[in-house]
């Protein structure tokens, strides 16, 4: 599967952006999906994680509350909405795929989980 992110851009703190990926194959509504970012000079770390069937989610503890994850299987489409920005969330954010349906403790935030990873979407966020 290609994974393709968008929505990403500059916003002042307390702003709002939607982040969309979009998956080629019709196969997507069997992926579980994530969003992960990557801060310079910093390791690419976990944001939010959905289930394939979009029935169970997870966030990392820095964007709960603030950020919502969610899919529309029958558009091929995950998203990131965010709320309530701060400058530390500036970062580039990818979205990733994963496929295989075996699940350790907290597989929702380990990268290598996920087999496929879409070319990431700057956000940056102004204070």
């Amino acid at each position: 599967v290609q994974l393709q992110a968008s929505g990403g851009g500059l916003v002042q703190a307390g702003g709002s952006l939607r982040l969309s990926c979009v998956a080629s194959g019709r196969t997507f509504s069997s992926y579980d999906m994530g969003w992960f970012r990557q801060a310079p000079g910093k390791e690419r770390e976990f944001v939010a994680a959905i289930s394939w069937s979009g029935g169970s989610t997870y966030y990392a503890d820095s964007v709960k509350g603030r950020f919502t994850i969610s899919r529309a299987n029958a558009k091929n489409k995950v998203y990131l909405q965010m709320n309530s920005l701060k400058p530390e969330d500036t970062a580039v954010y990818y979205c990733a795929a994963k496929g295989l349906k075996v699940y350790g403790s907290s597989w929702y935030s380990n990268l290598n989980e996920y087999n496929y990873w879409g070319q990431g979407t700057l956000v940056t966020v102004s204070s």
